[in-house]
């Protein structure tokens, strides 16, 4: 490899373990939260320990009145929009109970248990290096249109996770850090941002799909690869893969379906009252194959907490799962991020990952050959 090729080598590594870096310092501020203990994320509903949420009327309040509001109408007041007409929605403190209890409770041991993970196999496997070294013959892995969605859907992603993290934990430790007026300033922008980079996500998901379903049918080869670890876990190991392996084939469906579900709740928060009604007819088919009992007759607002959940629940899962993508493709294989860097990757790294991939596209160059030579006689 010449002193050029070297040194961009070297710098599109740096450029990923930068990047890789960058999200796991933003993940890691997360692991605060479980430091300051339950007094931050509280778990029981304030009312059924004798305390009106937010202190508002109080420190006690009547179970005979709540009682009342929840199972009555007491809380309702008459006119024109029945909606308008709710006084205390009581939903709405399981709902605030839920969001700052056990889903941010969960989700900090999602992110930190990925990261610890991640750290782990680091430790025990090291980066993933090109067993026949550098060949410095490359190969063309994606065009640039294949790039350009690739770094339009992970970019914007970034900055919705980000975003979406700070809205979930923000409050809990970053007025202590930069300043209520600062952290305020950053949550208002931040959520604009978020609100409108959404729609670029989403036209990223959507293109992803198209162009690049027919590489991601499972084959049989995928089964081999699983049942060999996909190679990563011993030197030396290369079960058979086309353009994508197996690992990379449950990361593009997680993706898709993840930011399908993603999109979905989060139009529905962007335009509330505005899309049918979602959760009472999931809720009426779950109930109807696992023969549970969740609710099926849903008020507008519950529609609109329940997407709340479900779009943080998702959102948490699905930066844990990028957080492994992001590893593997920088500091976890040698070679992976040129893929995507620069478009082209090293023989050697292709022939020891992607086998059936090299095979095929070396098969279609003798066939390209024998047709221009036929064409010459």
């Amino acid at each position: 490899m010449t002193a050029a090729a070297k040194r961009a080598s070297l710098k599109r590594r740096k450029i990923g373990v930068g990047a890789f870096l960058a999200c796991l310092v933003l993940v890691l501020v997360t692991v605060l939260l479980s430091a300051r203990g339950p007094d931050l994320m509280p778990t029981a509903i304030a009312q059924e320990q004798g305390q009106v949420p937010g202190g508002s009327l109080g420190s006690s309040s009547d179970a005979d009145f709540w009682r009342a509001i929840r199972d009555g109408n007491a809380g309702n007041v008459s006119g024109p929009d029945a909606q308008a007409g709710v006084m205390i929605q009581s939903e709405g403190d399981l709902w605030r109970a839920m969001r700052n209890g056990p889903l941010s409770t969960y989700g900090v041991w999602v992110l930190v248990g990925m990261v610890a993970l991640l750290a782990l196999f680091f430790l025990l496997r090291g980066r993933i290096k090109i067993e026949g070294g550098a060949s410095g013959h490359r190969l063309i892995r994606f065009n640039g249109f294949e790039r350009a969605v690739h770094w339009l859907t992970a970019s914007t992603f970034i900055v919705l996770a980000v975003t979406g993290l700070n809205l979930l934990y923000g409050k809990y430790f970053m007025p202590s850090l930069v300043g209520p007026e600062i952290f305020g300033w950053l949550t208002y922008y931040g959520k604009v941002g978020h609100n409108y980079l959404a729609f670029g996500f989403m036209i990223g998901i959507c293109l992803m799909f198209v162009i690049w379903l027919a590489d991601n049918i499972p084959t049989h080869h995928d089964l081999i690869w699983v049942l060999k670890g996909g190679g990563l876990l011993v030197k030396g190991v290369h079960p058979p893969s086309k353009k994508f392996n197996a690992g990379q084939k449950v990361i593009f469906w997680l993706v898709i379906v993840s930011g399908v579900s993603l999109s979905l709740s989060g139009l529905a928060l962007l335009f509330p009252f505005k899309f049918p009604p979602m959760f009472a007819g999931t809720f009426a088919l779950i109930n109807d194959w696992f023969g549970t009992t969740l609710p099926t007759v849903l008020t507008p607002i519950q529609e609109q907490q329940y997407a709340q959940l479900w779009h943080a629940i998702v959102g948490v899962v699905m930066t844990a799962v990028i957080l492994g993508h992001i590893y593997i493709g920088t500091i976890g294989m040698e070679g992976a991020f040129d893929a995507m860097g620069e478009g082209d990757v090293d023989y050697n790294w292709a022939r020891e990952h992607h086998n059936l991939w090299v095979r095929d596209l070396e098969e279609k160059g003798r066939e390209a050959l024998a047709a221009r030579s036929g064409g010459d006689d």
